[in-house]
């Protein structure tokens, strides 16, 4: 059996930074430190930084007044940053910047007075964020069927915004026939799709031309890593997101000559070699392949406070 290797895989540099943010707090100031959401979607991440000190809420009551907080990789709102400052909590921003840059998107859009369409996931804490910042204008869409029920004031003064972490091609089908009902609306010049969650979907694309089967890496929660799965069941080949190596079932594997193993942008890159490592287990003739190397040359800075 064949083992394909994607790359690029894992952790994007926005999720290196969110981590690190995180090591930097602890080791600066010591534990506690809070962290709203989990920081990013993956549960052996948040265990390790859980067991470091790392205490993890989903609302801002549950941590002490004047406690230091660290804002997830995802984003908030602003009524979650006025919440913050009530309670006297020392904030410390790990969100990534890609989506910090469709925040302030977002409000430009509303100080102009546009309606504004965002294309995402409903429930997801991204989403949940962005809408924030424009709650009363902000309308939002998942599917080409949500575009045809839009009700648009001023389809004159119309805007878009997209969730980071979607699927290339579904995005560009519903910016199509948003473009297809909205003449006039007014569409990024580039969309906002991260550059890990492109470069990962193309690597799916690639050994998805070989693969028999495909393993994403990741966990439940996490959109793209998801996106990875459907993306390589749309072309025809078995895909299953598993979060760890003793999550894959060895029934998959039979008359199977190719795995492909790849990676959400939240999945470290140690879990990806234990899948390898069992996959070469349960077929002891396996053979791994790495795709060549991809250097994304993307880095992103922790925020002033946490510098030497």
């Amino acid at each position: 059996m064949r083992i394909l290797l994607a790359s690029p895989r894992g952790f994007c540099a926005g999720v290196d930074r969110a981590i690190e943010i995180v090591e930097l707090a602890l080791a600066r100031f010591g534990p506690p430190v809070y962290v709203r959401h989990e920081i990013v979607h993956n549960r052996h991440v948040v265990d390790s930084l859980r067991e470091k000190g790392a205490i993890f809420v989903e609302h801002l009551r549950e941590v002490p007044r004047g406690s230091r907080l660290i804002f997830s990789a995802h984003g908030v709102s602003p009524k979650v940053r006025e919440e913050a400052a009530d309670r006297s909590l020392r904030c410390i921003d790990a969100t990534c910047p890609l989506v910090t840059k469709v925040h302030l998107r977002a409000t430009r859009f509303a100080k102009e007075n546009a309606d504004i369409v965002l294309v995402g996931h409903a429930g997801h804490v991204e989403v949940e964020g962005t809408m924030g910042h424009a709650p009363d204008i902000i309308q939002l869409v998942e599917t080409t069927d949500d575009v045809e029920k839009l009700k648009v004031n001023r389809p004159e003064s119309l805007a878009v915004l997209t969730q980071t972490t979607l699927s290339v091609d579904d995005t560009h089908e519903i910016l199509a026939s948003l473009r297809n009902r909205f003449p006039e609306i007014q569409l990024p010049r580039k969309d906002d799709i991260c550059y890990a969650t492109q470069n990962r979907q193309n690597a799916v694309k690639q050994i998805s031309k070989h693969a028999d089967l495909v393993l994403v890496v990741g966990a439940p929660e996490s959109s793209n890593s998801n996106r990875l799965v459907e993306l390589a069941r749309k072309r025809g080949v078995q895909a299953h997101l598993v979060q760890d190596a003793e999550e894959i079932n060895p029934n998959w594997l039979k008359k199977i000559n190719c795995v492909g193993v790849t990676a959400g942008a939240s999945a470290p890159e140690n879990l990806v070699q234990e899948v390898v490592r069992r996959l070469v287990k349960i077929g002891p003739n396996s053979e791994v392949h790495p795709m060549p190397p991809v250097d994304e040359g993307v880095v992103f800075a922790v925020p002033p406070s946490l510098r030497d």
